[in-house]
């Protein structure tokens, strides 16, 4: 196992301090302090945050996927690839998208593995289309969803809104979710916020069939940084 760093083992040791009364468990707030205090890399990381989640994804009825807007936004500059119907390029163009057209990237993507793009959203009407490209879009997170507000007729809102800091996530087959939430730039406030807003979209979308505890586990975490452990009851209780 590889060693860590002076500064990873520094903030480590903090966070261990800082949770000596606690036994290491931390409310919202506390944990984006103790991000922020402990983010120590020379770039601007990203703030994450990790849930295990008590639901089998391999049951269609325990599948936890969606989207939400983030209060702050999440910091980083996203490419949006928008695949529409002929004569709506422009309006997807003049709302923010990166790029904008169909069979030209449809043929990219198709044979020549193009995804220089972060979020694709398209039109119901071009889906049959953007089918075939699952093989391409699937594994990488990429292939446009209802669920997500990915596929839609509003074009012009679903790029603002994904521009302006709305973020799609999806638990893995272990019923983990992982996902970056903000910047170590930001304030400690607008990291709690955030990250609070995202554990109650995973609450409102709880599936009926999950048995026992749901919320099983939180941390929140910087690129180069540990894990900070968030009091699960305490977070999932404020975020109702």
């Amino acid at each position: 196992m590889a060693k860590k760093g002076k500064r990873y083992r520094e903030a480590q040791e903090a966070i261990r301090e800082a949770g000596e009364e606690t036994g290491g468990l931390f409310s919202m707030d506390e944990a984006a302090e103790l991000i922020k205090k402990t983010a120590k890399a020379k770039f601007d990381e990203s703030v994450d945050i990790d849930m295990k989640l008590g639901v089998d994804p391999r049951h269609a009825d325990q599948m936890v996927r969606g989207s939400v807007a983030l209060p702050h936004g999440t910091g980083k500059s996203v490419r949006v690839l928008a695949l529409v119907d002929e004569g709506r390029e422009q309006e997807a163009l003049d709302a923010g998208a990166d790029m904008a057209g169909l069979d030209e990237y449809v043929n990219k993507i198709q044979n020549e593995g193009f995804v220089d793009f972060d979020v694709m959203i398209a039109t119901p009407s071009v889906m049959p289309k953007i089918g075939r490209l699952g093989r391409v879009l699937g594994p990488r997170g990429l292939m446009p969803n209802p669920k997500s507000g990915t596929v839609t007729n509003d074009v012009a809102e679903a790029v603002q809104a994904v521009k302006a800091g709305r973020i799609d996530f999806r638990v893995d087959k272990f019923g983990n979710i992982h996902t970056s939430i903000g910047k170590s730039s930001f304030s400690p406030e607008q990291i709690s916020e955030n990250a609070s807003a995202f554990l109650k979209e995973i609450l409102r979308l709880r599936p009926a069939s999950a048995k026992g505890v749901y919320v099983r586990s939180v941390t929140l975490s910087t690129t180069m940084g540990p894990p900070v452990h968030i009091d699960r009851n305490v977070a999932v209780g404020a975020a109702r």
